[in-house]
């Protein structure tokens, strides 16, 4: 049971990737996909997160989606 609500968070780290690169009815359509690998990891684990497949890389220490923070983004004003 595990094991499957950690494959539904990975491919909804996956989809999260793709909401974020894409636009128009892919956009769309992975947004759906983002959502229903949630519900699915939600009913396995029993547990949810705010922010669905980016939880994961908050311990990658990149930022949302896989992006690595500027220099510019990470100095105080």
């Amino acid at each position: 049971v595990l094991l499957a609500a950690q494959l539904e968070e990975r491919v909804a780290g996956v989809y999260a990737d793709l909401v974020r690169a894409t636009t128009g009815a892919r956009r769309g359509a992975a947004a759906a996909a983002l959502r229903e690998a949630t519900v699915r990891s939600v009913r396995w684990s029993g547990q949810s997160v705010a922010f669905p497949g980016l939880a994961e890389r908050v311990d990658e220490g990149t930022g949302a989606a896989g992006t690595t923070p500027s220099a510019a983004a990470s100095t105080a004003p």
